[in-house]
């Protein structure tokens, strides 16, 4: 009851006692009555109010997502007025509040629906939803009540790539390859005329019956990639000046990159030094390479999540994870710090089996030098400076 109507109710008291006027007691009585009884139905009507928020919990940059508020009041009084207060990212929707003011009548159900644009990838909270609701009159103190946010989670961009030349090691696989040393026996691509010194294992006795000619198979070059991509989201590896859009590039190569892979039916897996909101530790537990659309969705869940932050350096990171890795796994590292721990760090990995790939984005340090480094030990450099430079993997 607010300040206003108790000092008015003991005016009239007042003015009741002195004048002896009943009909003014009449009225306070009254106005009493309609206090109580307003601020009991508005208590009772806001319980009886069944919410639900439907929306789906992913998409992808620049879709639509639609937003559909259920309320139903499951009480035979009515609802004389309540007003809906959502809060909304400004990320996704221009307007940073969604407010209605509606009526229910008994066992009414009403739905309103908004929408929001993927404009930024990101895990975002979309609420809370809070509900007030009063008297007829305004009298009582207005009621409210509050619903639990959802969360929705908006993937980054992914640059559709069609050709991404990454090193392997791995002669199993379903990647062609122009080495006719990494042939693949369950690609067979024709036959020929036996000569000396193929494998009894490579003659097709079906054509040697119906030929007269000893034949043999002709398989298919090709490879198997395994790859882990390293994203290197540390802040002091980028300058302060460019640290955003240079990340924020980064996050959509390694998206890009793990599609293209996953679309290639081929194994990938993440590692990153970046911040994980969800996580207390700070950086999200590594994801050993894997095949399949439902790993790569994994994968880009993180990515959609991920921020820049001070952490351990990229070497500590490749230096704990890759003696897990399998033989023969291609590593993506993209990082703009490309200093001499680094290589030492690669070198060490490719005496063990393991290839490797540079993939500085944004602006790098002492990328001349680290050219020149990377052409000597044979690692693969492609320096992202803008969204652009994905063209080159994309023809």
């Amino acid at each position: 009851m607010s300040e206003v109507i108790v000092l008015f109710l003991i005016t009239l008291a007042l003015i009741a006692v002195v004048l002896r006027a009943d009909f003014v007691l009449t009225v306070i009585y009254l106005l009493l009555s309609i206090l109580l009884v307003g601020r009991w139905w508005s208590s009772q009507t806001l319980k009886a109010i069944d919410i639900r928020r439907i929306l789906t919990p992913h998409a992808f940059l620049g879709e639509i997502i639609p937003v559909r508020l259920q309320l139903k009041n499951q009480s035979l009084l009515p609802v004389v007025w309540l007003q809906i207060s959502e809060s909304l990212p400004v990320q996704l929707k221009l307007s940073g509040t969604l407010r209605r003011v509606i009526r229910l009548g008994s066992k009414e159900r009403v739905t309103l629906e908004y929408t929001l644009e993927g404009r930024k990838r990101g895990y975002y909270e979309i609420g809370p939803l809070v509900l007030y609701s009063g008297d007829l009159f305004g009298l009582a103190d207005t009621q409210q009540r509050r619903m639990s946010a959802s969360y929705l989670t908006v993937y980054p961009k992914i640059v559709p790539l069609n050709r991404v030349a990454l090193p392997s090691r791995s002669p199993m696989g379903d990647l062609r390859h122009k080495q006719p040393i990494f042939e693949d026996p369950s690609r067979v691509i024709g036959k020929r005329d036996y000569v000396a010194g193929d494998s009894l294992r490579r003659v097709d006795w079906k054509a040697t019956a119906s030929t007269g000619r000893l034949q043999v198979k002709l398989f298919e070059p090709s490879i198997a990639l395994e790859t882990a991509i390293f994203l290197d989201l540390d802040a002091s590896s980028y300058d302060y000046r460019t640290r955003i859009d240079a990340t924020e590039l980064a996050i959509v190569v390694a998206a890009s990159l793990a599609n293209w892979i996953t679309g290639a039916r081929q194994s990938v897996g993440l590692a990153t030094n970046g911040q994980d909101p969800l996580i207390e530790a700070g950086s999200p537990q590594p994801i050993p390479p894997r095949r399949g659309r439902g790993h790569l969705m994994r994968v880009l869940e993180i990515l959609a999540r991920i921020q820049s932050s001070d952490s351990q350096p990229i070497v500590d990171l490749l230096q704990r994870e890759i003696v897990g890795l399998s033989w023969g796994t291609t590593l993506i590292v993209i990082t703009p710090l490309l200093d001499e721990a680094l290589f030492d760090r690669l070198f060490q990995a490719s005496r063990a089996g393991l290839s490797a790939v540079l993939v500085p984005c944004g602006p790098a340090t002492h990328l001349r030098e680290a050219r020149q480094r990377a052409k000597y030990f044979g690692f693969p450099l492609y320096h992202i400076l803008i969204e652009r430079d994905l063209d080159q993997w994309r023809n």
